[in-house]
């Protein structure tokens, strides 16, 4: 792909992002009259999610038809080389509580790479944005992880997946072993931007367990992109959305002991 190719797509993505984040921010300040449904007993869908998604799909197929989407909420279209991969609103439970941190995430992948990808929390005003070899950026400045060498030092974040609540292995050990050896630990609700704040070294180390790439694509290349060490629960590198662990690349070898 050329390099005005990639411009014209970078700056396309950012366009719809931003738009999409407009009118995200439309039904948060109506959360009173929101209309929701449950996808099971601690999974909730709100309409927002679904015309956040819809807006996200219809600007970006109407541009590019030539690719595939996969969509939280509507799905897959017929797989093809290249698909947008969408989450229109991650941490649904933090927007429809009123919350801040909650985001919408949407990355690229072309022959099974993910070469693009951007997260936006419109309730903060931040948005992330990566091409892959290319760097990583918070609101056009160039993001770089932490320098934390040190699990006493450090600040990690996690989650506990609503679809996670009935599993044995549900991440409940896991997280009360880190929580001794280090400093702090967070659970913001949204996986995409926690990977975006490990980018941009506000945090150390992320680790969540049975998500969907959805979730995580464009918050990876985010990290990665800042200089984050990407792996799963074993060390094997590599994106993983049913472990995945992510850190400065200073505490990897710390943090997967406690894996």
């Amino acid at each position: 792909m050329t390099t005005d190719a990639n411009i014209f797509m970078r700056d396309t993505l950012t366009h719809v992002i931003l738009e999409a984040g407009k009118l995200a921010l439309e039904y948060f300040a109506k959360l009173d009259d929101i209309k929701f449904t449950q996808k099971s007993p601690k999974d909730l869908v709100t309409e927002a999610d679904i015309e956040v998604e819809k807006f996200i799909k219809t600007e970006l197929l109407q541009r590019y038809p030539q690719f595939g989407f996969w969509g939280e909420e509507s799905g897959e279209t017929e797989k093809r080389d290249s698909r947008w991969i969408v989450d229109p609103i991650d941490g649904t439970h933090s927007f429809f509580r009123g919350q801040y941190f909650w985001s919408i995430s949407i990355a690229l992948e072309m022959s099974e790479n993910i070469c693009l990808g951007a997260v936006y929390a419109p309730r903060l005003d931040d948005l992330y944005l990566a091409e892959k070899g290319k760097g990583a950026w918070k609101n056009q400045n160039p993001i770089s992880v932490s320098q934390v060498d040190s699990l006493d030092e450090a600040m990690v974040c996690t989650g506990f997946a609503c679809l996670r609540s009935n599993l044995e292995n549900n991440n409940l050990e896991r997280f009360s072993r880190v929580a001794l050896k280090t400093r702090d630990q967070r659970r913001f609700g949204s996986a995409a931007l926690d990977l975006c704040m490990v980018g941009d070294g506000q945090l150390d180390a992320f680790w969540e367990q049975n998500l969907n790439l959805y979730d995580v694509a464009a918050g990876c290349l985010i990290a990665e992109e800042a200089g984050a060490n990407i792996c799963d629960f074993s060390g094997n590198p590599g994106v993983n959305p049913e472990e995945v662990l992510v850190t400065n690349g200073k505490i990897s070898e710390a943090m997967l002991k406690l894996m």
